[in-house]
């Protein structure tokens, strides 16, 4: 059976800058075919029309598929699965698929729709990236102008006009994966820590928060989670299960290479290791203990001809046998640790060292 391709869900309230990381993660797609599905509400698709416009090599008109004017979780038969059945029966199939969803919809309904039959078997959702505007929820507004948020949800029969902004946050907090903390660069260090601390907190086991400026984040940092998030529902819990609409977003999209500053990575070559299960459960507490968003790479197992492949996203290590050694490739381990700045290398290198020979 093929590979199920990776969908990632991206959502996040009206201004939290949505579009600009998504916009930032195609400048910096390192030649992934990544196809986009945004969901806006209204007739006029503004975030699909700012994308078509790109002009980014590698992000074609037809790579952007707008649906607007309605919620997906309300139309699941009639536009999703439509839409993406058509990214799937393309003759080259993207990479990735990358959902907007609109400001104030709730991504627990939409992860649940790839459950349905047409395309449980070819899509899995990578992760559900819940994106917040800093400033504002250090704030306690939740969005940069709720007054925008409140107009455009009464001007929506569909929704439930009595529904705190705070509920529909916590949907988003609660079905995250990944939280990206943007506009960082507007807040001291302190109240950086503190929000992302605080949201580590409200937040299931597991997931990540990074924080960003103008949605700046490396695409291996965003996209490769692997969380298969249709399978495991029951874990993202709805304060509700209202239907929510908006139809605008972030409106500074002026593309700004900040570059990757925020975050760094490194080798560590070793050489081989003696037992696959062991070195992955030690690698799983060295990533706990140092906050390491990414890990990957290879290694060699003693006494075994075959290249053992090694992933991890967060504490979480998967690896595999791929294919043999060729002759004369060294064999040693090889990983590349990505994190946010500040990373620890003497430790992390030396705990993994302690790893190679435990």
């Amino acid at each position: 059976m093929a590979a199920k391709i990776p969908a990632t869900v991206i959502t996040g309230f009206l201004g939290a800058g949505k579009t600009t990381l998504i916009r930032h993660m195609l400048t910096h797609a390192n030649g992934r075919r990544i196809a986009l599905i945004i969901n806006e509400f209204g007739d006029l698709g503004v975030d699909g029309g700012i994308l078509k416009g790109c002009g980014i090599e590698g992000c074609a008109d037809d790579d952007v598929m707008e649906l607007s004017n309605g919620c997906i979780c309300c139309t699941v038969a009639d536009d999703f699965v439509p839409t993406l059945e058509k990214l799937l029966g393309r003759d080259v199939p993207p990479d990735h698929i990358v959902i907007e969803t609109s400001g104030l919809a709730l991504p627990q309904p939409l992860v649940r729709a790839f459950g349905w039959p047409e395309i449980r078997t070819r899509v899995t959702v990578d992760g559900v990236v819940t994106v917040v505007d800093g400033p504002a929820v250090d704030a306690g507004r939740f969005a940069h102008s709720v007054a925008a948020v409140d107009a455009q949800r009464q001007g929506d029969d569909n929704l439930d006009h009595d529904t705190p902004l705070s509920e529909l946050f916590g949907d988003q907090i609660a079905c995250a994966d990944m939280i990206v903390i943007n506009k960082t660069d507007l807040m001291d260090e302190d109240a950086a820590a503190a929000l992302a601390d605080r949201l580590k907190a409200d937040a299931r086991t597991g997931v990540q928060v990074v924080r960003a400026t103008m949605g700046a984040l490396p695409v291996d940092v965003l996209l490769g989670q692997g969380v298969a998030a249709e399978d495991d529902l029951e874990t993202r819990g709805e304060v509700h299960h209202h239907h929510d609409h908006d139809d605008d977003e972030d409106h500074d999209h002026h593309h700004h290479d900040h570059g990757h500053d925020a975050f760094e990575s490194f080798v560590v070559t070793r050489p081989e290791i003696a037992d696959p299960a062991a070195f992955a459960a030690t690698l799983s507490q060295v990533i706990s203990r140092y906050d390491i968003l990414r890990l990957k790479g290879f290694a060699a197992v003693a006494g075994k001809p075959m290249r053992l492949t090694v992933q991890a996203v967060g504490p979480r290590v998967e690896s595999y046998f791929d294919r043999p050694f060729a002759g004369g490739e060294p064999r040693e381990t090889r990983l590349v640790v990505i994190g946010q700045s500040g990373l620890d290398r003497a430790a992390i290198e030396a705990a993994i060292e302690a790893a190679l020979i435990a």
